[in-house]
């Protein structure tokens, strides 16, 4: 899986990520502090809010990124955008007030909404061959586990020897050293399509090419299972370990890695599976698992039943199951459109996917505080197991020619490569 970065380009791309989600992943933990700091008591609903405007920045400035990324230099977008956001995390540790968090968060997420689209959909351009995008594909997301991983361990290391706000200053280095990689490599020039409409029908054109392919229908109900599993890991795990179990905070990190090391592990076989099997065979399998896990773990809460041990396991299982839908996304969007229209697709998929997280992480905190947690396993298991079967019905297994294109634009002639 490794030899993809023998590809120059490639490999400081990939290690522009790598050093950028390591500096995101020290502003979290100073951003926390930060907040305690400022509201003391009320520091969660601080982080609440800066989590929600995270969101709406992904859902809204994706869209409005992807219908200009084909017209703009990726390489200038790129660095620009590292720029803001090390300039934002500059300014983080002087603010007084709670507000001031919030502005500076959309202009750090709203960065990073323009940033990762046009990152993930540079990659199948610089690597043509669909083995190595394969294989690139998991690293990114073997990046986004040990950045889980790594991140607040170093952080904790640091924290012995400075106070959180040098956080931010690291994560302005990682910014910065990210823009640098960027600069040092030539990235493929976007092929400009042509799109007729107005400003909103270019802005929802890649919203749009997902109604277009099978399997990207499929996507977006498979982007809800992952959601729904994934909310109940991030909002609930402290709670269920914590109150429901009686454990300690060391205990908390343990499970949350336990869901790191399943994605992990599925990422590093992932590149050989896919080799022989096509991606619809892994994903919708992958689906069901989310589902079922959650099932099982209602079952286990309604009885009064959960141990550690088995929170253990069925979050290594989520993680896993995770990975596996999410891996091959990137391969399904490639073979479903042509080149031209790759900057709009991967920017929708950035906005849909985080759509349903915007719906998924309120609704785990609000039933988990209000009708109990065995309440919302339940709901998050409902909404996985429709978008698993809405994800089967959607994806038939060969799917036919890809569908007249959407108004604003055409799709790729031919076939829905992905299915």
């Amino acid at each position: 899986m490794f030899a993809v970065l023998r590809h120059r380009t490639y490999r400081h791309l990939f290690a522009a990520q790598a050093i950028a989600l390591v500096g995101t992943g020290l502003a979290t933990v100073a951003l926390s502090l930060l907040a305690y700091d400022l509201a003391g008591g009320d520091a969660s609903a601080v982080l609440g809010t800066a989590l929600a405007i995270k969101m709406v920045a992904y859902v809204v400035v994706s869209q409005m990124v992807g219908a200009v990324a084909d017209r703009l230099p990726r390489r200038a977008l790129m660095v620009t955008t590292d720029l803001v956001r090390g300039g934002v995390a500059l300014a983080l540790p002087f603010v007084t007030e709670v507000w001031q968090v919030y502005v500076l968060i959309f202009l750090l997420q709203s960065a990073s909404a323009a940033f990762t689209p046009t990152f993930q959909a540079t990659i199948p351009e610089v690597l043509p061959a669909r083995g190595d995008y394969t294989r690139a594909l998991s690293l990114s997301r073997l990046a986004y586990d040990l950045e889980s991983l790594f991140s607040p361990v170093l952080a904790a290391g640091l924290l012995t020897l400075i106070s959180y706000n040098w956080l931010f200053f690291g994560t302005v280095l990682g910014f910065l050293a990210s823009a640098a990689l960027v600069v040092s490599v030539v990235l493929p020039r976007p092929a400009p399509a042509a799109r007729t409409g107005g400003a909103l029908a270019k802005a929802t054109y890649g919203a749009r090419l997902f109604g277009a392919a099978a399997s990207l229908r499929a996507l977006l109900a498979l982007n809800v299972a992952v959601a729904a599993a994934g909310s109940m890991v991030v909002v609930n795990t402290v709670v269920l370990v914590r109150e429901q179990l009686g454990r300690g905070t060391g205990d908390v990190s343990l499970a949350l890695g336990a869901f790191g090391a399943g994605s992990m592990a599925v990422a590093l076989l992932l590149p050989r599976v896919l080799d022989r099997f096509e991606a619809r065979t892994v994903m919708l399998p992958a689906a069901a698992v989310l589902f079922a896990v959650l099932g099982v773990l209602t079952a286990g809460l309604a009885a009064g039943a959960l141990t550690f041990a088995a929170l253990l396991a069925a979050w290594a299982v989520l993680g896993a199951a995770t990975s596996a839908v999410l891996t091959p996304a990137g391969n399904l969007i490639r073979g479903a459109v042509r080149p031209a229209d790759l900057p709009a697709a991967f920017a929708a998929q950035f906005s849909l996917s985080h759509a349903a997280w915007l719906v998924t992480y309120p609704l785990a905190g609000w039933l988990a505080a209000g009708a109990g947690m065995t309440a919302a396993a339940g709901a998050l298991t409902v909404i996985g197991a429709g978008a698993a079967v809405a994800a089967r019905a959607l994806w038939p297994t060969r799917a036919a020619a890809v569908p007249a294109s959407p108004r604003g634009g055409r799709v790729a002639a031919g076939h829905d490569l992905a299915a």
